[in-house]
């Protein structure tokens, strides 16, 4: 991922020399031009901007781009400063994502296009995972498809969940630059402050397309950081990154296939089947993002110097910590309920897995321990969310979770285990992950009078109401963490 947050460098300085169009370094000598004139990861056509810049006469304006790549230069350009749509222009951030997956991961694999014979593995995979985890859950195969997906095939089908996660905090920075300016002076500033937010949504576009192109090289499906990130109903697999993410475990590619297999199809059954689910976690992301606050004085100051020909004050202001999550109890009440739900989420998918690949695969317990340690010490997922809406995507109590999981499906049973998806207010909170077996023995629910009460509402009829007394410690208990 880019070190410069929001996608933008700094302009290359103007040139001692002028007419030579060369920059002399502190020492004196002759250098070459930076090598990206506008501080993104690559633009289309524009060659990685790697050509030497002394050669060039226009590399002072434009470091080290090729005469042929200019029009690139100046289409991406315009683009930044016509954006007129929303707080993320999501076309150059798929631009960009897409040159920052054919560019290749650090270790030098290159994206490449899935042949037959691997999607008829993954197809295979994913039905015999489904017909594992008939045993391991109540809740029916989810997956109506499976599919076997390109780095840059799973860019194009995330970026709608992409968009709706962080659109939200964008749209906070964007409002905030108009609002600095006294209302006297917002009418005449009309120019300037469209330019802003134009410039604005580049800076997100460019750093989401940077991360989300990072990302595609490392994540082998679509529910990896324990988000459902592509389209519903459809299983997803990344056969390019499972054989990077299997070539060092010394267990046979076929295993670790299967077993990245159960977890997706795990994953698709709970989103499935928990209706309430998806717009649950989504929004937690949103609550929290609510409660992020724009340092005002900040942007202030750097509207009252902005410069159009020097965007980089932008760059300098977000790079430094434009906005931050607040320190309020509402705040951290958002944050406790999001950690839990990606825990229970989590745990629940790392329990029913380990329950169907047990008997059956020999090296479930390594590729379980590989797993946790990947979502639990934070890798690119967790860098994506901090950088774009400062949060940590981590399921930190992922092994409690999954402990109490289990410890659920030993004292109720699968279905038992299971029915707790029937309502938010139902899953254990965080207080109950301190607590599992507080949790587990406690007095279960009477799902036939919550049945009751149900049908009675419905047909409108006026009957004695269900004695949910037992029930109520329970559900006081909860508070703020089950929303």
């Amino acid at each position: 991922m880019s070190d410069t947050p929001f996608g933008f460098g700094l302009p290359p300085e103007e040139p001692d020399d002028g007419d030579e169009g060369k920059k002399k370094d502190p020492q004196g000598g002759g250098g070459q031009g930076p090598a990206n004139p506008f501080g993104f990861g690559g633009l289309p056509g524009a060659g990685g901007f790697g050509g030497p810049g002394g050669d060039n006469p226009l590399a002072a304006m434009f470091g080290s781009l090729n005469p042929t790549d200019l029009g690139a230069a100046f289409q991406q350009l315009g683009q930044m400063l016509s954006y007129e749509g929303g707080p993320v222009n999501w076309d150059m951030a798929k631009q960009i994502a897409r040159q920052t997956v054919s560019q290749g991961t650090a270790d030098g694999v290159k994206d490449a296009s899935v042949g037959p014979s691997e999607r008829t593995a993954v197809q295979e995979a994913v039905r015999l995972a489904d017909l594992w985890l008939d045993d391991a859950t109540s809740l029916p195969s989810g997956a109506g498809s499976a599919l076997a997906w390109s780095r840059a095939e799973w860019v194009e089908a995330t970026l709608p969940a992409w968009k709706e996660l962080v659109d939200p905090v964008a749209e906070r920075v964007g409002a905030a630059m108009g609002d600095v300016l006294p209302e006297e002076m917002q009418a005449m500033a009309g120019p300037l402050i469209g330019m802003m937010r134009s410039m604005g949504g580049a800076m997100f576009g460019s750093q989401i397309g940077q991360a989300v192109g990072v990302l595609a090289g490392e994540v082998v499906g679509s529910t990896d950081i324990g988000l459902p990130l592509g389209p519903a109903g459809k299983a997803a697999l990344l056969p390019v990154n499972i054989e990077t993410f299997g070539k060092d475990l010394g267990v046979p590619q076929d295993e670790v296939r299967l077993y990245l297999a159960l977890r997706e199809a795990a994953h698709q059954r709970l989103f499935a089947h928990v209706p309430w689910l998806r717009s649950h976690l989504f929004g937690a992301v949103d609550g929290y993002a609510r409660g992020i606050k724009v340092d005002t004085a900040k942007l202030e100051d750097v509207v009252g110097q902005f410069d159009p020909q020097n965007p980089e004050q932008l760059q300098d202001a977000l790079q430094q910590g434009m906005f931050q999550p607040e320190d309020t109890p509402e705040q951290k009440a958002a944050l406790a309920r999001l950690e839990t739900a990606l825990a229970l989420v989590e745990g629940w998918v790392d329990a029913v897995v380990h329950a169907a690949a047990k008997p059956r695969l020999s090296s479930a317990d390594a590729l379980r321990e590989t797993l946790r340690r990947r979502r639990a010490t934070g890798g690119p997922a967790e860098q994506t969310f901090a950088t774009l809406i400062g949060l940590e995507l981590r399921p930190r109590r992922l092994r409690d979770a999954s402990r109490l999981w289990a410890s659920l499906t030993d004292a109720r049973g699968v279905d038992g285990r299971d029915a707790l998806w029937a309502h938010p207010d139902m899953l254990p909170t965080a207080a109950d992950l301190d607590d599992p077996d507080g949790f587990v023995h406690r007095e279960q629910m009477d799902f036939s009078e919550w049945d009751k009460m149900l049908g009675e509402a419905a047909s409108g009829g006026s009957g004695e109401q269900p004695d949910l007394k037992k029930d109520t410690e329970k559900n006081d208990d909860k508070g703020d963490d089950t929303e």
